[in-house]
């Protein structure tokens, strides 16, 4: 079994077969491995791996070159994607070299962070990623936005086709992009299938001339649902206009189904919305992302609480060592430790702390960690738990 780094032009032969019998309906119809190959434009900037044996690819792992943004600093990001393996080959350990093979490539290419929804979290727990929450999924029937309906909003809603109204969404998430935690893009190459397959409604909130909120959006059928993609707000009043556009289908649809934040709270959006919002889980078709560093020493700068504390990073191929971390200008100052160290993470330790979703108490219930009282809070001040949202999928 061999390695290696295949070419756009090698991925019909080589990865399409892959990918149809571990993501589709199988055996895979004509129609449906010919929709698998045109698809294929929108992964040619992917870097694909596959474990080999005498020309025939037993497994393969991608990584879509992103940008994410970490605690209010964009970084480069690789997506991990299209992890399979062909049946008579599973359990014997391609899936493990592919991953450190091609996590080692991206850290010496300058990626500083990853992320990827797993098929299972405790396997990809081993290779230093912690898990990041959910988006949900608020449930309610627009005729209980009828108190909004009545409130005099400034602004407007525009409302177009998802290829209309392509440039102008992907120029708001990039806006997005600079300023909330946790958000992913997805590069342009990848990006435009929304565009190309133009099977979404879009809608989008102004004032002002400036764009305040964007939704994408399909309704399932007369009397049905209106199924809503991300809610993407910057500000309440975007989200208020949003909402009152959702109110004008009350004699189309009988639900309006939305994705939000997990730190979103529908209940107070209007008075007497009764609402359900759920965040459920499963594997493997409906997991919580993870995401891990790839690099400590590139998210020097990174904006951070005004504490100081040195810490062991141990048993990872990448971010191993000994660091003094220093967040006293207001800024992350990263630099390799001479003094002694005061605590001891795993890789999954310390990404959790600086994507915010472990206090350091969690790391050691967690067991990755040792955090002795006085390091944890030195920890807490140097990176305050914060709610990170991973809105780019794929």
């Amino acid at each position: 079994m061999k390695i290696r780094q295949i070419e756009a032009a090698e991925r019909q032969a080589l990865s399409v077969p892959v990918q149809a019998y571990a993501f589709q309906p199988s055996p895979a119809t004509g129609e449906l491995v010919q929709r698998l190959q045109d698809v294929q434009r929108y992964y040619e900037g992917n870097v694909t791996l596959v474990a080999e044996d005498d020309g025939v690819a037993l497994a393969e792992v991608s990584a879509i070159p992103m940008q994410q943004n970490v605690r209010g600093s964009v970084y480069p990001m690789a997506g991990v994607a299209g992890v399979a393996t062909q049946p008579l080959a599973r359990r014997r350990g391609h899936v493990r070299a592919l991953m450190l093979e091609l996590l080692g490539r991206m850290h010496d290419a300058g990626f500083a962070l990853s992320t990827l929804y797993p098929f299972r979290p405790s396997f990809y727990e081993r290779f230093g990623y912690v898990g990041l929450p959910k988006v949900r999924t608020v449930t309610f029937a627009p005729a209980d936005l009828a108190g909004l309906v009545r409130t005099e909003l400034p602004g407007e809603v525009s409302w177009e086709r998802s290829a209309a109204g392509y440039s102008r969404y992907r120029e708001f998430t990039s806006r997005l992009l600079a300023g909330w935690h946790g958000f992913a893009l997805l590069p342009e190459y990848r990006a435009v299938e929304l565009r190309d397959r133009d099977d979404r409604w879009l809608a989008a909130a102004w004032a002002d001339g400036e764009m305040l909120a964007a939704v994408t959006y399909r309704i399932s059928r007369h009397g049905g649902d209106l199924l809503a993609d991300d809610l993407l707000t910057r500000s309440p009043l975007g989200r208020a206009l949003l909402l009152q556009f959702f109110a004008r289908h009350v004699d189309q649809v009988s639900r309006v189904v939305v994705t939000v934040p997990a730190g979103e709270l529908p209940e107070l959006w209007t008075t007497d919305l009764a609402a359900v919002t759920q965040a459920a889980t499963s594997f493997p078709v409906a997991p919580a992302p993870m995401a891990r560093v790839l690099s400590l020493d590139l998210l020097a700068g990174t904006p951070a609480g005004p504490g100081r504390v040195t810490v062991d990073v141990v048993d990872d191929p990448f971010i191993s060592g000994r660091y003094s971390l220093d967040g006293t200008s207001g800024v992350l100052d990263v630099t390799r430790g001479a003094q002694a160290s005061e605590a001891t993470l795993t890789a999954a330790g310390m990404s959790g702390l600086i994507y915010g979703v472990l206090d350091p108490d969690d790391v050691v219930v967690r067991g990755f960690g040792d955090v002795p009282a006085e390091a944890a809070s030195r920890l807490r001040v140097l990176f305050p738990r914060r709610v990170p949202y991973l809105f780019a999928s794929f």
